[in-house]
């Protein structure tokens, strides 16, 4: 019997290289921030994942072509009680552009 892998880990993605706006109160209008971990697409390099809740059960992300992203911020780490850390970003998403959010849940019965 073969296995078949639907999903890979993606690897985790140094900052990209945005320049810094000339106006950021002109980019809080014309753009949306977006926070978390920021991560390569698995299987498409003009995309990026931004993992949200990174240390939380109730994990989620968000995907976003890298042509909508205008400029990213670095935030502080975040460290877990087991001193994990974890690079934090805040992506500038354009308005209008089109992202995928998903988040993982667990199938159950419902009583």
């Amino acid at each position: 019997m073969t296995t078949t892998h639907f999903l890979t880990q993606a690897k985790k993605l140094e900052m990209l290289k945005y320049q810094q706006p000339a106006d950021k109160e002109q980019l809080k209008i014309t753009h949306i921030s977006f926070s978390g971990s920021l991560r390569q697409h698995p299987h498409d390099p003009e995309k990026v994942i931004l993992l949200t809740e990174i240390f939380s059960n109730n994990s989620s992300f968000y995907e976003f072509r890298n042509k909508d992203i205008s400029y990213a911020e670095k935030l502080p780490n975040i460290v877990n009680s087991f001193g994990d850390d974890v690079s934090m970003v805040m992506l500038w998403v354009k308005k209008g552009s089109v992202g995928i959010r998903s988040s993982a849940f667990i199938v159950e019965t419902i009583i």
